[in-house]
C-alpha cells in the first residue's frame, strides 16, 4: 500500500508558483506574472471606465507603462530623496493600519470608556439650561447694575410662572444655547466655569437658581436632568466613530511601529519596509497596490522631466511646432487680441494706450501693473487676452460692433475702453499656447515612446495572455 501511494505521488507533478501564476511577459528581461497584469487590467477597466479595453488592447498600454518605469529605474529616479519620501508616505498609509487589529481597537475603545467614566465621577452628568445676561470686564458700574436688575427681573418672572424656554429664546445673550431654549447639553464636572459648575451640581432636577455672577455675566440656571454614563455596549458605536474621526486608529498604529522599532533595535523606516514585504508575500492586492504606487510615482517623475515640463519650457521648439502645424490652429472667425479696461480717471484712458503701444503683447500686463496699479490704490481694471465674439461684453460692443452687448458697470471705474487689434489667425504660438503645448507634449511623448521600444525589448506569452480573467461585473 505504501509503495502504491509512493508511485501515485511520483506520477503527479508538483505545482510550482510559476504553474499557479505563470509569466505573462518579460520586459527588458524582467518577468511579469499574470497576477500583476490581471490586477492592473481589472483596476483600470472597472464599471466606471468609459473607454473600456479588451485584454489584448490593454497589453499595449501596459507595456508602454512598464517601459517608462524601466527608463526611470535606469535613470535612478527611485534613489531621489523626494521620490523615496513620497513613495513611503503613500505606501505607509496602506501598510500602517495592518500593524494593529480589531482587538487593539476594541481595547482602546474600552480604555476611552473607562477613562471617561472615571473622569465623570460619581456625580455623573447634568443637563443644564441657562439664560445669560452678559457683563463685560470693562463695563461701567451703571451697566453692571442694569444687568443685575435685568437678571433679577427674569428670575422673578420665572418664579411667577413664566416659561423658562421661551424667556431663554427671547432674552438670553448666549446665542448658541438661546435658540435651544437655553439647553447646554449633557456636561460633567470641569466642563464649564467654576461658579456655574458649583451651582448645576448643587441644584435638584427642575430647580431654578437665583442669578449667578461669573466671569461672563449673570446666569439664571435650571437643571433639566441627571444621569450616569450609559453602559459601554450602548456607547460602543459612538466611541468607534470618535476613534475614526480623531485619527486614534492611526495613532495606535504609529505607537505600535515605534514600539516594534525600539524592541528590535531598528529604525521605524525598517519596520515599515519589513511589514510591507510581509503583507505583500501573502496579499497579492496589497503587493500590487504598493507596486502601483512605486511605478506610478516613477512614471510621473520621468514623464515630467522628459516630456511635460521639458516641452512646456521649449520656447523655440513650441514656435517651430506651431509654424509647422499652423493650419491646425486656424480660427473660423477673427479674434480681438488686446485689452478691455476701465479707469477711475478719464485721462488714464489714453494713458493706458500710450503705455503699451509698440510693446510686446506678452509684456502688457506687467507694464500696466507697474504703471497704474503699483500702490494700494488701483487706477485701472484690465482684462487681457485673445477674445472671440461673446467672451467679453466690452469687446463685443467696441470691436465686434454688437449693438446690444451687455457691458457691466464697475463701481468707481466709470471709463471704459479697448485697445488692440483684430487678427484673422494666431500670429505666434503664444496666441494658442495651451493647445500648442498640449500637442507638442503629445508629439514629444510619441518620440520618446519610440526610443523606449528599441531600448527595452518585450516578449509576450500569448498562451498565458489567453488565460487572463477579467473581473466579473
Amino acid at each position: 500500500m505504501a509503495s502504491a501511494l509512493a508511485m501515485l505521488c511520483l506520477s503527479i507533478p508538483a505545482l510550482s508558483m510559476e504553474d499557479e501564476d505563470p509569466i505573462i511577459m518579460t520586459i527588458n528581461g524582467k518577468p511579469i506574472q499574470r497576477s500583476e497584469f490581471e490586477y492592473s487590467y481589472n483596476k483600470n477597466n472597472g464599471e466606471d471606465v468609459i473607454d473600456h479595453k479588451t485584454v489584448e488592447e490593454y497589453v499595449e498600454l501596459f507595456v508602454k507603462y512598464k517601459r517608462k518605469v524601466e527608463a526611470a529605474l535606469d535613470a535612478q529616479y527611485d534613489t531621489l530623496t523626494s521620490y523615496r519620501k513620497e513613495f513611503r508616505q503613500y505606501r505607509d498609509q496602506q501598510v500602517a493600519p495592518t500593524l494593529i487589529n480589531d482587538n487593539d481597537v476594541e481595547a482602546e475603545a474600552q480604555r476611552i470608556y473607562k477613562s471617561t467614566k472615571e473622569r465623570i465621577g460619581p456625580d455623573g452628568l447634568v443637563n443644564p439650561q441657562h439664560i445669560l445676561i452678559r457683563v463685560g470686564q470693562n463695563d461701567t458700574e451703571e451697566a453692571k447694575n442694569t444687568a443685575e436688575q435685568r437678571a433679577d427681573s427674569i428670575y422673578n418672572a420665572i418664579v411667577a410662572g413664566a416659561n423658562f424656554d421661551n424667556l431663554a429664546i427671547s432674552l438670553s445673550q448666549d446665542p448658541g444655547s438661546a435658540r435651544r431654549g437655553g439647553d447646554i447639553g449633557w456636561i460633567q464636572h470641569g466642563q464649564t466655569l467654576p461658579k456655574f459648575d458649583d451651582v448645576i451640581f448643587a441644584l435638584k432636577d427642575g430647580e431654578v437658581s437665583k442669578p449667578v455672577l461669573t466671569e461672563v455675566g449673570y446666569h439664571i440656571i435650571k437643571v433639566k436632568g441627571r444621569k450616569q454614563l450609559e453602559p459601554y455596549d450602548s456607547l460602543r458605536t459612538d466611541i468607534y466613530n470618535f476613534i475614526e474621526k480623531r485619527g486614534i486608529r492611526e495613532a495606535l498604529a504609529k505607537n505600535r511601529m515605534k514600539a516594534i522599532a525600539e524592541s528590535k533595535g531598528i529604525s521605524e523606516e525598517q519596520v515599515m519596509d519589513n511589514r510591507a514585504d510581509s503583507i505583500s508575500s501573502i496579499d497579492a492586492d496589497m503587493k500590487y497596490l504598493i507596486q502601483e504606487y512605486h511605478d506610478g510615482l516613477l512614471l510621473f517623475e520621468i514623464s515630467n522631466r522628459e516630456v511635460w515640463e521639458k516641452a512646456a519650457k521649449d520656447e523655440a521648439g513650441l514656435e517651430k511646432f506651431f509654424k509647422k502645424n499652423r493650419k491646425k490652429y486656424a480660427w473660423d472667425e477673427p479674434r480681438f487680441k488686446g485689452i478691455a479696461y476701465r479707469t477711475r480717471d478719464v485721462e488714464d484712458v489714453e494713458a493706458v494706450k500710450k503705455s503699451v503701444k509698440g510693446k510686446d503683447f506678452a509684456d502688457w500686463a506687467q507694464i500696466l501693473r507697474t504703471t497704474f496699479n503699483n500702490d494700494s490704490v488701483l487706477k485701472i481694471r484690465v482684462e487681457k487676452g485673445i477674445f472671440k465674439k461673446g467672451d467679453n461684453g466690452l469687446v463685443d460692443r467696441n470691436e465686434f460692433g454688437v449693438a446690444d452687448a451687455k457691458v457691466k458697470e464697475v463701481k468707481d471705474f466709470p471709463n471704459t475702453a479697448t485697445y488692440g487689434k483684430m487678427i484673422k489667425a494666431p500670429e505666434t504660438y503664444s496666441d494658442v499656447k495651451a493647445l500648442v503645448v498640449a500637442d507638442y507634449q503629445e508629439a514629444k511623448e510619441q518620440e520618446w515612446v519610440k526610443t523606449l521600444e528599441s531600448r527595452y525589448p518585450v516578449e509576450i506569452n500569448y498562451e498565458v495572455l489567453k488565460t487572463v480573467k477579467p473581473k466579473e461585473k
